[in-house]
């Protein structure tokens, strides 16, 4: 059976190490995914030590993961080396904006999102974090990321120490649209969530927060419109700083 039908997050590690000569295989074999204009517009901050890792583990609400996997990957879109080279090579050039991190972020979670197949090929286990776009400025800091240089994506790496269950996905016709973009009914809705919201564990999780429905606990409890408008701030303004977008705070910085 194919790895990635098979593929499981892992959170806990064994002992045994990941080999410089692995880790450095991957992230060239991960190189020849696709990118715009054969830029490659990431970069990968490889984070081994303890205390790096003990610095980096706030930014990610301090899940046990960061500190204990032999390995964290930081990828970022990474617009600053391009830069450096145009203003080597007699060229000027224009990528602070939006458009052009865009672009570099794409660039980046594509080459994350071959690196950790490449992985798991060889039976490595991996947890994304998706908490590295809630609070990048604390990242930033602690690698010490230029201006053009924005965290995406963080990887924690490393032997599974666990075989944990598989999770549940929605059926590919939910999220599959013919020629067009066909939006949703609530007959469709029932059809492609009722699955998931029968799972034991998904019933037993409302009993426990007293919600009516799963979505309940995305919307109230996980993901609420306060935090997400909150973390967006935050995110906007570590764009700003690096160099990606204007604000008026960032103009105000730039043009005392």
């Amino acid at each position: 059976m194919k790895t990635i039908l098979t593929r499981r997050t892992i959170r806990q590690y064994n002992n045994k190490e990941v080999s410089d000569v692995l880790l450095n295989r991957l992230l060239n074999e991960a190189g020849r995914t696709q990118t715009m204009g054969n830029l490659q517009l990431y970069s990968v901050v490889v984070t081994r030590s303890k205390e790096m890792k003990e610095r980096l583990a706030p930014a990610h609400f301090n899940q046990p993961m960061v500190t204990a996997a032999p390995v964290v990957l930081t990828i970022c879109a990474d617009f600053n080396r391009t830069s450096v080279w145009a203003r080597n090579r007699k060229a000027e050039p224009g990528y602070g904006n939006l458009l052009s991190f865009v672009n570099a972020a794409i660039d980046a979670l594509l080459y994350t999102q071959t690196f950790c197949n490449l992985a798991e090929e060889e039976g490595l286990g991996l947890c994304y974090l998706g908490t590295t776009v809630y609070m990048p400025q604390m990242i930033i800091d602690t690698l010490r990321l230029p201006q053009l240089v924005m965290p995406v994506a963080t990887i924690t790496l490393g032997w599974p120490g666990e075989q944990p269950a598989l999770t549940d996905r929605l059926p590919t016709e939910s999220f599959v649209h013919q020629e067009t973009y066909r939006d949703y009914t609530p007959a469709d809705i029932d059809r492609y969530y009722s699955a998931k919201e029968a799972l034991e564990e998904n019933v037993r999780f409302c009993e426990i927060n007293r919600k009516e429905t799963l979505a309940q606990i995305f919307t109230d409890i996980r993901y609420t419109k306060k935090d997400n408008e909150a973390l967006s701030e935050g995110f906007m303004e570590a764009l700003a700083r690096q160099g990606f977008i204007e604000t008026p705070t960032s103009t105000q910085t730039s043009n005392p």
